[in-house]
């Protein structure tokens, strides 16, 4: 998994000015292998809607994947038919290898990518680039598996697409609804700084970028689709899917040993209006007592087993004390990653520590519990020990919760706060350079969309194939 430096932090999402001519607002890539039957009808299809449907100026670009076959030669005749084309060369195959080459040399401010068979309606497209225009989202996938989605295609693949989302919600708690769905846009300050945390170079491309995306905290746009499957596909399915689980296998470890740094995608100037400073609202504190009577219950049973376990083989003092200290370790970490949102080994061993001190403190709580209860009793039954010492830990967890929140982790109830203080002037200089030069001036150079929505006029090459 890449842990190498990004760019920084991102930018405050903001509506993509319209203030200059000529610059591509969006680059729509079409990588391909092979695809000299396909690629003249897609592009000139695709051209045609964009210029009839789409405000501003584009660009759509043509990602050889290392071909074989006349692809270059037919893509070379349509670079010189139309302006608006550009042909990209790679000599390694690879659909993530191909978009992360062109995403990260394109300037313009939105960029996509969609199947050379267009199997997605176009009429989503303007949809799918719109919240990103606007400043609303960071990332817009199409979905086949929204509810209004209308989607015509066999069996088995209708069951290989909702099981491998089901694996993804499963195993890296996935919440969009289609991972695979080759019709997607991301806005390019976003790309900058998320392309180089992301590993594969192939067909998992797309899932790595869109968990990372999610994790990172960033907004996901989903677009139902209207989709009718190629008959002639050339994807592997069964390669295409032991790779997809070897990157869920890869993705899921990353995630849990805090490899990846995706704090650097949290955005700043108070984005996310859950980190502004408002008047006489807690920041987090509801979703933290969540969090810690959850963790809290699961600790408590997880203490119970260990003290009934270690009670056989010793006296009720030398139990607590370790079922306690064990329970204590696992509950620090646990709080630590799902209660305070701390991410990554840095200040792991300073809180297990202070957690070691509140362990003392619930110590000693349990164990006078305990000496109190052998003072009025000489041989009190083991049910009798277990609820003395339930009573001790809850009161030991509220003592728990006001020190984590106070002392051990002070800095995380609001997540961004040391990372923004910018949010109370003006923006960090560096950051807005940045955001200048990724959302350079643009100007509509269209008149504003038609009001009708049909098709384009250019028929269907996939009714005749």
């Amino acid at each position: 998994m890449r842990t190498d430096s990004s760019p920084g932090t991102l930018p405050a999402r903001e509506h993509l000015p319209a203030a200059g001519a000529g610059t591509p607002v969006l680059d729509v890539v079409i990588p391909v292998y092979n695809e000299e039957k396909d690629l003249k009808p897609c592009v000139r299809r695709l051209h045609e809607h964009l210029s009839r449907t789409f405000p501003y100026a584009f660009r759509v670009t043509i990602a050889d994947n290392a071909s074989t076959d006349s692809t270059p030669h037919v893509a070379a005749r349509l670079t010189e038919r139309f302006p608006e084309v550009r042909y990209v060369r790679l000599e390694q195959k690879g659909r993530g290898r191909a978009l992360r080459t062109v995403w990260s040399a394109s300037d313009a401010p939105v960029l996509a990518y969609m199947d050379v068979d267009l199997s997605t309606d176009l009429n989503a497209l303007l949809p799918l680039v719109a919240p990103l225009i606007s400043g609303h989202s960071d990332l817009a996938i199409g979905s086949r598996l929204s509810r209004s989605s209308r989607v015509v295609r066999g069996a088995k693949r209708e069951f290989i697409s909702r099981s491998y989302n089901l694996i993804l919600r499963g195993s890296l708690q996935a919440r969009f609804s289609d991972a695979q769905c080759g019709f997607k846009a991301i806005r390019r300050d976003v790309a900058q700084v998320l392309l180089p945390l992301v590993e594969d170079s192939g067909w998992f491309f797309d899932t790595e970028l869109l968990v990372l995306s999610e994790r990172a905290g960033l907004r996901i746009h989903e677009v139902p689709v209207d989709w009718v499957d190629d008959p002639d596909s050339t994807v592997h399915i069964v390669k295409t899917a032991t790779d997809d689980l070897k990157g869920v296998w890869r993705v899921g470890r990353a995630l849990a040993t805090g490899s990846l740094p995706l704090d650097r995608l949290a955005r700043p100037f108070g984005d996310d209006p859950r980190d502004r400073n408002l008047t006489d609202v807690p920041q987090g504190l509801a979703r933290q007592l969540v969090g810690f009577c959850v963790v809290g219950a699961l600790s408590t049973l997880f203490y119970l087993l260990l003290y009934s376990g270690f009670r056989t083989f010793t006296g009720s003092q030398t139990a607590n004390g370790l079922a306690l200290l064990v329970s204590a370790v696992a509950n620090t970490a646990a709080n630590r990653r799902l209660t305070f949102g701390v991410r990554g080994r840095g200040g792991a061993v300073r809180h297990q520590a202070q957690g070691l001190v509140v362990f003392g403190i619930g110590l000693a709580l349990t164990s006078g519990s305990l000496a109190a209860l052998d003072a009025a009793s000489s041989d009190p039954a083991h049910s009798t020990e277990l609820a003395v010492l339930v009573a001790a830990n809850l009161a030991a967890t509220v003592l728990r919760f006001l020190l984590f929140r106070a002392w051990v982790f002070p800095d995380h109830d609001q997540p961004h706060e040391a990372a923004v203080p910018a949010r109370q002037g003006a923006p960090d200089a560096a950051v807005t350079a940045a955001w200048q030069d990724a959302t350079m001036p643009l100007q509509p150079v269209r008149s504003p969309l038609p009001t009708r929505t049909s098709r384009p006029s250019v028929p269907d090459q996939r009714d005749h194939r």
